[in-house]
């Protein structure tokens, strides 16, 4: 038996090479001619029960130039930056001009669209890919929300403007390495000091968090012991942030591990809106609508790749379109969009006309995903081996769909919180353990 000494594997090169050994791949047009790879969007097919008679006409106009943007400027760079785990910091000046970050806030430069259009623009991005979906949702959805639901007017008019064009990133840190679906036992301190804040602590899973300008950050006033938010400068003094690699979701998007030392936080920089975690809630209630549409989105383009790729792959002589066993699950991923969309419409609505309950929200989001995981699934069978290539989008459709199930509330916690609100009992900790038996 050859034993090989401690040295990587990869670091030995005693064996022969074959002379082809660090060729360039092929392209994947040249590799598998038969099919069309996602850099060329196939056209949206997904919508079958026609969701456009449903919105407005303004509505209507913001997916439609969504759509056009992520169809032209995003899909033929996706696989390669999500490959490399790396933001396409080129694109954002383009994601700006679409006027969709910002969402409902009216006023500072924002858009002010109903949380509808919103949606619709979420699941148009996330059609294409999830990561520029998560990247806007982080800065709009939950930084930007928070300072305009919770902000002072000198902080909205200080910092709005910026974020809305997408000259400045920012990031929302709640999250915490022991602390995550019980966000609100977090660790994090903010002491008072003259003149401000001292800050200490640790945040991780942040996305947009090693680029950001600005950092939405939650931590435990020492003296009231409840929730605080402040806006901290990027490369404030004691800041740190460190990306997390290694990720198989939503590879794009740049999570961050984020240390607070000693970060000293000027009064002007409080939010005077967050006084406890309660005040958190309104700004989830809009996200957690905005989370519920990525999977819609996402499960849209994977059923328009699919309904393509059925059409031009044959085998047998035949399209694969033309066996029966293909189209029953076509068939079967296509009513899963439909509900997923009509769910999250109605959604839509009961937000619009103040009767969305956290509840609702919590399902929708919980369903939705739970749906669109297994639309993934099916599409990936479909494709065949193709199916584990990020050229045609499903594989990595599939993998990104695992944090979205995660994040804005795992898929077993929001529906506890659907629970909670139909029997009025709260579960999400256990019964406290006695020593003495009930026998």
């Amino acid at each position: 038996m050859t034993v090989f000494s401690s040295t990587k594997q990869d670091d030995r090169d005693e064996h022969p090479r074959t002379s082809y050994f660090n060729s360039p791949p092929l392209d994947i047009s040249v590799a598998f001619p038969q099919a069309t790879p996602a850099s060329i969007f196939p056209p949206c097919t997904s919508d079958y029960y026609q969701l456009d008679d449903l919105l407005s006409p303004e509505e209507q106009t913001v997916r439609k130039n969504v759509r056009e943007c992520m169809e032209k400027e995003i899909a033929p760079i996706m696989t390669e930056y999500w490959e490399k785990a790396k933001f396409p910091f080129h694109v954002i000046p383009k994601l700006g001009a679409l006027r969709i970050t910002g969402g409902t806030i009216k006023g500072y430069g924002c858009p002010g669209h109903s949380i509808t259009g919103s949606a619709v623009a979420t699941a148009e991005v996330a059609r294409v890919d999830a990561s520029c979906s998560t990247f806007i949702l982080v800065h709009s959805s939950l930084a930007m929300l928070t300072i305009a639901l919770c902000g002072s007017e000198a902080q909205k008019q200080k910092y709005l403007p910026s974020l809305a064009e997408l000259k400045t990133v920012a990031c929302w840190a709640l999250t915490e390495p022991e602390y995550g679906s019980d966000a609100s036992a977090l660790k994090t301190i903010a002491t008072k000091v003259e003149g401000g804040w001292i800050l200490e602590g640790q945040k991780r899973w942040i996305g947009n968090s090693t680029f950001a300008d600005l950092l939405v950050i939650f931590a435990r006033n020492t003296t009231t012991n409840q929730i605080n938010g402040f806006i901290v400068k990027k490369d404030a003094p004691g800041l740190t942030v460190t990306k997390i690699e290694n990720k198989i979701g939503l590879r794009i998007v740049q999570n961050g591990d984020i240390l607070l030392k000693k970060v000293f936080i000027p009064d002007e920089d409080r939010i005077p809106g967050v006084d406890s975690f309660q005040d958190t809630n309104k700004i989830l209630a809009v996200s957690r609508v905005m989370v519920a549409w990525q999977p819609i989105g996402i499960s849209m383009g994977i059923y328009d790749m699919c309904h393509r790729y059925l059409k031009e792959r044959k085998q047998f002589g035949a399209p694969l379109a033309a066996f029966q066993i293909n189209q029953l699950k076509l068939v079967q991923m296509l009513g899963n969009v439909q509900a997923m969309i009509l769910v999250g419409w109605r959604l839509c609505k009961l937000y619009e006309n103040g009767k969305m309950t956290p509840g609702q929200a919590s399902l929708g989001k919980s369903w939705i995903t739970l749906k669109a995981r297994e639309t993934a699934a099916i599409g990936r069978e479909l494709l065949g081996g193709n199916g584990i290539l990020a050229d045609f989008l499903v594989a990595k459709a599939f993998c990104d769909l695992e944090p979205i199930y995660t994040y804005e509330g795992t898929y077993d916690i929001n529906s506890l919180v659907t629970g909670r609100e139909l029997t009025g009992i709260a579960s999400f900790k256990p019964a406290v353990s006695s020593r003495r038996s009930r026998l």
